[in-house]
């Protein structure tokens, strides 16, 4: 794995609404938080490409609806933005992928020259999963944080319920199994980044 010189990275819905734990139930990685501000910083630090992505959610009962204080991003993104020494884009969206927000994604990718992304951010299954399969889709070289990348138990058809680790393991095997992305940890992205 290499990381070009221009590699974007995408900080996905990374917002103060997801700490709210009776909204969501149980949660994984305690560890995601630091390891996204990390990514933020060399990121930042080395002059790539930062976008900051806001889910503004539509549901009357989501604590990420505007106007909300679960809409804003955590503190410690809220803090990094702007502070880059590269280009750097806040999109706004109301569905899972990045790629359907205001402005384009794509449309900036390509004009900026970036070729290779970064994802990382909430959920890991949800949003985060949906904005690497359709960079995937779109001929993007896609790098998923999974460590840097928390998501919630979850209940599905038939009864079914997956915990977040094992959300995330289903995550981690369809993206990279299926060729949408290469999942790799925050350590080796800092290693390459630097």
């Amino acid at each position: 794995m290499e990381i070009t010189q221009n590699a974007a990275l995408l900080v996905v819905d990374v917002q103060q609404g997801f700490e709210d734990l009776e909204a969501w139930g149980p949660r994984n990685n305690p560890a995601a938080d630091e390891n996204i501000a990390s990514l933020i910083a060399v990121w930042q630090d080395t002059g790539r490409p930062v976008v900051f992505v806001r889910h503004d959610s539509v549901k009357p009962d989501s604590p990420l609806r505007p106007g909300q204080p679960g809409n804003g991003f955590k503190e410690y993104v809220e803090r990094r933005r702007g502070a880059g020494k590269g280009p750097e884009l806040f999109i706004t969206k109301t569905v899972n992928s990045a790629f359907y927000g205001t402005p384009d994604l794509d449309t900036w990718l390509k004009a900026e020259g970036v070729t290779q992304i970064t994802v990382a951010g909430i959920q890991t299954n949800m949003c985060a999963e949906t904005t690497a399969r359709m960079g995937g889709n779109l001929g993007y070289d896609v790098l998923f944080a999974l460590d840097a990348t928390y998501t919630f138990d979850q209940e599905g058809p038939f009864g079914w319920h997956l915990t977040a680790d094992e959300l995330a393991r289903a995550t981690a095997v369809t993206l990279h199994g299926g060729g949408f992305a290469t999942v790799v940890t925050t350590e080796e992205l800092i290693a390459k980044a630097r």
